[in-house]
């Protein structure tokens, strides 16, 4: 039988995402989306570079040409290198998971203007173990108590507002308390302590490109393309891809 070779052919869509967007993805992606998904520890983000090398042999074991959606922001340069091999690569234009949790570049802009010195608890951040009260109860087990202060003085003292940002209301009940016992900790260099409610539309945008791309697509569909990073097959990822 012959083929048509006007027929648009039809990526199938793989998702590759931090485990902190695992809720709103679970809850927006349509099922054709949802057969091949695979969220990655939290924890990864505290060295980049293991970050780094878990995406890619997350990657490389994707065995045929796929619209791959990376969940991630650049997170400290993790995503600097990547290799897009045989697939072709859809990243939020972020530097970390913040902007997509808020909704929107804008958002988070919006934000750092108003605290430029804020501090950022997330469920993944929580559950993780990435905050300044989990970070001195780790140190505490190898040092003396003034050169575990020190160390965290350095790391947090400029840092003006902690905020958890919570995808809904339920999220937030949720992890309240353990937000509120870190803000707790950090009241030592000031920190006020803030709550923000996040919004779903980043990851949105990125289901609805996702959508359109798989169509055989070639470029991001209009007005996406300042929010979404798309790296073509062969293709590595690259920081300056992420300035605005």
């Amino acid at each position: 039988m012959s083929t048509n070779m006007s027929e648009p052919v039809k990526l199938p869509i793989v998702v590759i995402a931090c485990r902190v967007l695992q809720s709103s993805l679970a809850q927006l992606l349509p099922e054709q989306m949802s057969r091949n998904v695979k969220f990655m520890d939290y924890g990864l983000h505290r060295v980049p570079m293991k970050l780094t090398d878990a995406l890619q042999e997350a990657l490389d074991d994707v065995s045929e040409p796929s619209l791959v959606i990376l969940g991630y922001g650049l997170c400290g340069n993790g995503l600097r290198g990547l290799r897009a091999g045989q697939h072709t690569l859809l990243v939020p234009r972020t530097d970390d998971c913040i902007a997509i949790l808020l909704g929107s570049y804008k958002a988070y802009v919006r934000e750092f203007s108003a605290v430029p010195g804020t501090y950022y608890l997330t469920k993944g951040w929580l559950e993780s173990g990435s905050n300044p009260l989990q970070e001195y109860h780790e140190y505490s087990a190898r040092y003396k108590h003034a050169d575990v202060m020190w160390i965290l003085d350095q790391q947090y003292q400029h840092y003006e507002r902690l905020a958890l940002v919570a995808s809904d209301p339920v999220e937030m009940a949720l992890y309240r308390d353990q937000a509120q016992a870190v803000a707790h900790f950090c009241q030592r260099w000031g920190m006020r302590y803030e709550e923000i409610l996040g919004s779903d539309d980043y990851v949105r945008r990125l289901i609805d490109a996702a959508g359109a791309l798989s169509q055989n697509g070639r470029a991001l569909p209009t007005g996406l393309a300042a929010d979404l990073v798309l790296i073509p097959p062969g293709g590595e990822i690259r920081q300056e891809m992420f300035m605005r």
